[in-house]
């Protein structure tokens, strides 16, 4: 069994030379291909839903990096995904269209995929063809999520699919969905009763979404109900009540990269071209500091790519990683307020920094919702460190 400090550890790790490399080349294409996006959709950034967009990615070779070749991956480092994502989310890339297949779909399915859901799904994943969804969250179970109602019960041809999922970006445009069903109602098996199905949404019949409209008016989020669905039995993913263990490690990709820090850092870009000149030792000891901050968070979730790189899976450390870039994402917009007199403006007024500003002011609450609530980080910090 290992230590709290072999789980909750940041070792010292730096990208190496040759994922160095691919940074121009990345930072080049952006700048051409974004030249005629709006401050608004750039400040959107993994968010933003442009499927040509993800399709370019693709014809780069820039999806699936990590995937094995075989199935039409590039087999190389996660350090290179690590320099392609962040050049992406500098920039303020559109994302949204391959962005869960690539950072966690994909590498379920190599791990614990069928050969044939491998060999059909993961080349449109790294072609940048196929939108994914995740099937989590449930009206009654977000926060403790082992305590989902959603059933999938066998059936003589595959599985019989009941129940509600929520917060479910991008349901009503993806292409698959991978969702966790309670396959076992045993009480006694609140982990060991969960299982993961890929669904193929543009087939089956009996899903529907229902978007979820924020304060900003997006329309990302979704509430899916599932009435009667039938499954094929190849539809689950590796064995029946391996479910739990499989979305364990998804969350430690999904809690651990640069998105984590950096869904404002096109505000902080704009911040620092409006305090340009700026002399007052005040205002410039803030921004300091929350340079610092962000270098400190890099550094933590490049540690993490080391690890996920090593094969471990740092769940624990993922969690801290995403609990401390939340509150840093969200800090932001009201650091801007405080050390800038300009105000916030909707789209189409005031400058390129207002925009942006007013946009994130909107948005940003909603960054607690992704991956895990802070209070639900916390708490899965506290039990691993013994504590709760």
């Amino acid at each position: 069994m290992s230590s709290i400090s072999d789980q909750l550890r940041f070792e010292p790790a730096s990208l190496p030379p040759e994922s160095e490399a691919l940074r121009k080349e990345v930072r080049e294409f952006l700048t051409s291909e974004l030249k005629d996006y709006s401050v608004i959709q750039r400040s959107h950034s993994w968010e933003a839903y442009d499927a040509d967009f993800s399709a370019k990615l693709g014809a780069k070779g820039w999806l699936g990096l990590t995937l094995p070749k075989e199935y039409g991956g590039q087999g190389r480092s996660a350090f290179d995904r690590y320099v392609v994502v962040e050049e992406c989310l500098v920039a303020g890339a559109p994302t949204a269209f391959h962005w869960v297949a690539d950072r966690q779909s994909g590498t379920l399915l190599t791990r614990y995929g069928s050969e044939t859901q491998k060999k059909t799904i993961i080349p449109k994943i790294t072609a940048g063809e196929a939108c994914f969804a995740i099937g989590m969250s449930e009206p009654n179970s977000g926060s403790d999520l082992a305590s989902l109602k959603t059933k999938a019960q066998r059936t003589n041809s595959g599985w019989l699919v009941n129940g509600t999922k929520i917060w479910t970006s991008n349901a009503h445009r993806a292409d698959y969905m991978i969702a966790l069903f309670r396959t076992d109602p045993d009480p006694n098996k609140k982990h060991a009763g969960l299982s993961q199905f890929l669904i193929d949404l543009k087939q089956a019949k009996g899903i529907t979404p229902r978007t979820i409209e924020n304060l900003a008016g997006g329309k990302n989020f979704n509430e899916v109900s599932f009435v009667d669905v039938e499954l094929p039995e190849e539809a689950l993913i590796g064995v029946e009540g391996e479910g739990w263990r499989q979305v364990t490690e998804e969350l430690a990709l999904e809690r651990s990269g640069p998105e984590r820090y950096l869904s404002c850092f096109f505000l902080l870009r704009k911040l620092l071209d409006e305090l340009s000149g700026e002399e007052n030792p005040a205002i410039l000891s803030k921004i300091g500091t929350q340079i610092a901050w962000a270098i400190t968070l890099r550094n933590m979730s490049i540690s993490i790519a080391a690890q996920l790189h090593a094969g471990e899976n740092p769940t624990l450390a993922a969690s801290v990683v995403k609990d401390l870039g939340c509150q840093f994402e969200q800090a932001l917009p009201g650091l801007a307020q405080e050390l800038c007199l300009l105000e916030p403006t909707l789209e189409g007024h005031g400058n390129s920094y207002q925009q942006v500003l007013g946009n994130l002011i909107q948005i940003a609450p909603s960054f607690s919702l992704r991956g895990g609530t802070p209070e639900i980080m916390r708490g899965i910090i506290a039990k691993g460190m013994g504590i709760r």
